[in-house]
């Protein structure tokens, strides 16, 4: 090699290592935000209760569901194996699978005390975690966590609307809509946590407190103390439940609106796929569950489609079964990171999880990734996280188009893995085939961010060591 070639080589190389060093610089400036932090605690936090849903869900979906991907007629079939007749109402009028469908049911109570309460727990953390960091001399910040729980439950709906079967509506006052104590309640909660404890703080700052005696026992004093920042806290709630209430809303259920409204306006549009692509990473990147905004969306578009495709009325290329087999049942999006971790990640604490997410993610329950790494608010995982949603799905229109992949017509249960799932999408082994490179391909993806996260964190120790 010529001097002159060593040269190029050089500063391609000095030219890179700038590059990522100024990445890394910019990238560390925004994880090292407070408010960030704030939020990546929380959702460390609110992690360990979805790990055990995940768990259980993956049980219950996978082992114990009588028409699932094992006994029923969409998997492996045992249902028909063990009573010896083609029909599936002989498998379901067992004994067997009547205990079977008992067992799923109480394997399902975990998700009501975890994953259908989810918001609760981000606000508690997120009150808690916030006074923690931006009002340190509280010396009790599990009282704003009360206060901002209380808050939330004032400004959520309690009262239910639904249909009789003669059609008519009614409206149950003093039910509380339970929907919004989970993901779709997530954002507004957020809101409620975030307003509680600056403003509870910015009070006992101004010392507007009840001040006790120094004879009276500190929890018993702090009790006391936060009355009237937490009266005014909860005053501030009831004002913002009582207008909303006017116009015949809450606050949790505007928030969706405002943030569906727009998507609606265009799912009639070429434009939606692509927004529908970006869209759901980046709403579930910041905690907010894509399927609580896009749900309804999907069930005036893409469901349509995949219906008629099933029915065989229609041979609709874009539809949620296609999204399915794509984007969720690739793998790519949290086995691909999970993989990524193994090969090059050196931080064992990191590995230990990825191993522990390893079950439930070969099913496509990506909880444990999307909040135990945490993918969730971390600026380093923000784009391979957007890119492995985008590109396997464009990559499945291209193969579409040229004949590669049919259009897809079979229903798949989305807790069937992958490989296993793209055969039987497609009917075919191309759509295994399919799966895998785009397993693979996400894979490389996340393997220079993986990288980048480590180099940051290890930059980050020797600095604190140093000092």
């Amino acid at each position: 090699m010529t001097k002159k070639k060593k040269k190029v080589k050089k500063m391609k190389n000095m030219d890179l290592g700038a590059i990522q060093k100024k990445v890394n610089r910019a990238i560390g400036r925004i994880a090292g935000n407070r408010l960030l932090l704030t939020l990546r605690d929380t959702f460390i936090m609110a992690s360990t209760p979805i790990m055990i849903a995940g768990f259980a869900i993956m049980i219950g979906s996978v082992f114990l569901d009588p028409t699932g991907i094992i006994f029923g007629k969409q998997g492996l079939q045992l249902g028909k194996l063990f009573t010896g007749s083609p029909s599936d109402k002989a498998w379901l009028a067992t004994g067997f699978a009547a205990v079977l469908t008992r067992l799923q049911k109480a394997v399902g109570l975990f998700s009501n005390g975890t994953m259908a309460i989810n918001a609760l727990f981000v606000i508690a953390g997120f009150a808690y975690f916030g006074t923690k960091r931006f009002f340190r001399k509280n010396k009790e910040p599990i009282l704003v966590s009360f206060y901002a729980l209380a808050a939330f439950f004032i400004v959520v709906p309690w009262s239910v609307t639904g249909a009789t079967a003669a059609g008519k509506t009614h409206t149950l006052v003093g039910i509380l809509d339970s929907q919004y104590i989970g993901q779709p309640g997530m954002f507004a909660g957020l809101v409620v946590a975030g307003v509680t404890f600056w403003l509870f703080n910015k009070i006992v700052e101004k010392n507007i407190t009840i001040k006790l005696p120094d004879s009276v026992p500190p929890a018993v004093a702090h009790s006391f103390e936060a009355l009237i920042p937490g009266g005014i806290v909860l005053i501030l709630a009831v004002v913002v439940a009582s207008v909303f209430s006017a116009y015949n809303t809450s606050l949790p259920a505007a928030m969706l609106a405002v943030l569906q409204k727009p998507m609606l306006a265009i799912s009639t549009t070429p434009y939606f796929a692509f927004f529908a692509m970006v869209g759901q990473p980046i709403l579930g990147w910041f905690g907010i569950h894509g399927s609580s905004i896009f749900g309804p969306i999907f069930g005036l578009t893409w469901d349509i489609n995949q219906n008629e495709n099933i029915m065989g009325t229609a041979h609709h290329m874009i539809s949620t079964l296609f999204m399915n087999f794509t984007v969720i049942n690739t793998g790519g999006l949290c086995a691909g990171a999970i993989i990524a971790v193994l090969i090059v990640s050196h931080r064992e604490d990191r590995r230990a999880l990825a191993k522990l997410a390893i079950p439930p993610v070969i099913f496509n329950i990506g909880e444990p990734v999307m909040f135990g790494f945490p993918i969730v608010l971390n600026p380093y995982l923000l784009l391979p996280w957007i890119l492995c949603y985008t590109i396997p799905f464009y990559l499945g229109i291209f193969f579409t188009k040229i004949g590669f992949l049919p259009i897809i017509t079979n229903a798949v249960p989305w807790t069937m893995p992958p490989l296993i799932s793209g055969f039987l999408y497609t009917g075919n082994i191309n759509g295994t085939i399919f799966q895998a490179l785009m397993l693979a391909l996400c894979t490389l993806i996340w393997i220079p961010f993986i990288k980048m996260w480590d180099s940051s964190e290890k930059d980050a120790t020797i600095k604190a060591t140093a000092q």
